[in-house]
């Protein structure tokens, strides 16, 4: 069975940080297209953060760039995004994601052919 699970959300204050993981099982990681999605109540879910499984490229939206950063742990098959500079407009449920491909140059980004979502975890900035 194809799971993610996320964990490391919580609340922090504005400029603090955190580190998202995303534990997989039943799929490695490395053969998929990864990302990080963040939805808030009436809005759509957006790509903040994808890592493509062919050359290893990083696409970040624009709201993230040079706050966020994706990476992928083989031996530990996990997912994780580190968040610094946390602002309250990052306030969202984090979701992480596996699938066929990210789209190239997309901003939010975007990947095709979803397998699998794991249940999310609230992210909360607010002082």
């Amino acid at each position: 069975q194809l799971q993610l699970v996320e964990s490391g959300g919580g609340l922090v204050q504005p400029v603090g940080s955190l580190r998202l993981s995303c534990v997989a099982s039943g799929l490695t990681l490395d053969d998929y297209a990864v990302g990080w999605f963040r939805q808030v109540p009436g809005k759509e879910r957006e790509g903040v953060s994808c890592l493509s499984s062919s050359d290893g490229g990083t696409l970040y939206a624009d709201s993230v760039k040079d706050r966020f950063t994706i990476s992928r742990d083989k031996g530990k098959n996990t997912l994780y995004l580190q968040i610094d500079s946390l602002k309250p407009e990052d306030t969202a449920v984090y979701y992480c994601a596996a699938g066929g491909g990210v789209v190239p140059n997309s901003r939010p980004c975007i990947i095709t052919s979803l397998y699998v979502w794991g249940q999310g975890t609230q992210v909360t900035v607010s002082s």
